[in-house]
């Protein structure tokens, strides 16, 4: 990657194509373990709202809300794929699957840190709490000889 903050991105299908300045860059990736994260299992990273640009196939994106509807998860209606959400917690930043930007795996992460979305931070009387549940690692194996 060039420049590690600013990278392309797609569903699996390529019809939803966007380019996305990361505000983090490609360092702290993270999950949660709300009802629907726990199900779809993606890492992601984080970007402000504004640094999000669809350059093609906005027409195929389709919006899922559940809960307080406030979060707006995003994905491809031809292949499925999620590819971003707008955060619950800061309806200002976007969290964008990794598994959908050039040059980027999951699997890239060793340990990713797995933020509280079942007790909600921002939910009383869990407003405050920490936000880290637990954390997803990843080992590599080792190729046999």
């Amino acid at each position: 990657m060039d420049n590690p903050a600013l990278v392309n991105g797609a569903c699996h299908c390529g019809t939803v194509r966007f380019v996305v300045r990361l505000s983090e860059g490609i360092e702290k990736s993270r999950r949660c373990n709300c009802s629907l994260c726990r199900m779809r299992g993606a890492v992601v990273l984080s970007a402000h709202l504004i640094d999000l640009t669809i350059t093609s196939g906005r027409e195929a994106l389709n919006l899922y809300q559940f809960n307080t509807m406030t979060a707006e998860h995003h994905f491809c209606s031809i292949c499925g794929i999620y590819t971003h959400h707008r955060r619950r917690s800061n309806p200002n930043e976007i969290s964008v699957n990794v598994a959908c930007l050039e040059g980027v795996s999951p699997f890239d992460f060793a340990c990713v840190p797995v933020f509280e979305g079942v007790q909600h931070p921002n939910d009383a009387p869990t407003a405050g709490a920490d936000p880290i549940a637990g954390y997803l690692r990843y080992e590599k194996a080792e190729k046999p000889s």
